[in-house]
């Protein structure tokens, strides 16, 4: 594990998807952002169309876990393949998916927050 905090990304599938209707999404990342040992929290709104592609190429490097909010894990691997290997990183080791679909704003924020604990990242 990298001394560097992971980053975290947060794909609302273009805000409308009805699996984050009862998410304050809003609140989620700015949680996620300043309590949570993460280096950054964003939101991007659809990482699957090519805009997403792109910005995963801008901003994925080496040394640094990729913590991403949004659909099913095994989606989250095939979507975001591409994007990881174009950067020279292992998809599976680089990328912790997390489903946080179809949970609450606390629940979600307790499920991002167990994730990194799991990979060692806790609070200071």
């Amino acid at each position: 594990m990298s001394s560097e905090r992971p980053a975290f990304i947060m794909c609302v599938c273009t805000g409308k998807c009805p699996g984050f209707g009862k998410m304050d999404i809003w609140d989620f990342i700015n949680t996620v952002r300043m309590a949570l040992p993460v280096q950054y929290g964003i939101i991007h709104p659809q990482l699957c169309e090519e805009d997403g592609d792109r910005y995963l190429e801008d901003v994925l490097k080496p040394n640094q876990k990729f913590f991403i909010g949004g659909c099913a894990p095994t989606m989250q691997y095939k979507l975001f393949r591409d994007a990881f290997q174009k950067r020279n990183l292992d998809v599976k080791g680089d990328l912790v998916p997390i489903d946080v679909r179809d949970m609450t704003t606390e629940e979600a924020i307790g499920r991002v927050s167990e994730e990194l604990k799991k990979h060692g990242y806790h609070l200071e």
